[in-house]
């Protein structure tokens, strides 16, 4: 990786300073590529919730942070289970982000390493997620990460990939 972080856990002293990243990275993606389902933003009680919920971590470089996503058991309400593998327990990747200025440097893979790690603690059979089926979404990103497309679907007028990533069991 091009750039030293530590990947870890968020506490909840952190729920702002992770939905600041959140929306550097929602406008940054609509500077780019104009206003869409990306543009949405994300508060410090949205950070708060997703922590009961499920698990939110962070990448931290010089004491600040950089990247986030959140891990959690409970399906989105944009996901079809049908287009994916039966499995007991599905772990779903439900948001991820990175700021503008840590994008492309190593920073997104090593959190999806680090989310099959803590998914296979859980334990969980697979990691689950949507991304957006548009020039802003992140679907090269993810297979480049290792992640299988599953499916295209509309939600409420929002274009997605599913995306499905199994996780093997360590040998021993």
């Amino acid at each position: 990786m091009g750039v030293d972080i530590t990947i870890r856990e968020a506490v909840a002293a952190e729920a702002l300073e992770i939905a600041a990243v959140r929306i550097a990275a929602a406008e940054d993606l609509t500077a780019r590529f104009g206003k869409g389902f990306w543009s949405s933003n994300t508060t410090e009680n949205g950070v708060l919730f997703a922590m009961k919920r499920g698990r939110v971590i962070v990448a931290v470089q010089n004491a600040a942070i950089v990247g986030t996503l959140t891990l959690s058991t409970f399906k989105p309400w944009a996901i079809d289970k049908s287009y994916f593998t039966k499995v007991k327990t599905p772990i779903y990747l439900t948001s991820m982000a990175i700021s503008p200025k840590a994008q492309r440097l190593g920073v997104g893979r090593a959190m999806l390493a680090q989310a099959d790690v803590l998914a296979r603690k859980w334990p969980g059979q697979a990691i689950r997620l949507d991304a957006f089926d548009a020039d802003a979404g992140a679907a090269d990103f993810y297979v480049r990460c290792g992640y299988t497309e599953r499916g295209r679907a509309v939600f409420r007028t929002a274009p997605l990939i599913y995306f499905e990533r199994l996780l093997i069991p360590p040998a021993l």
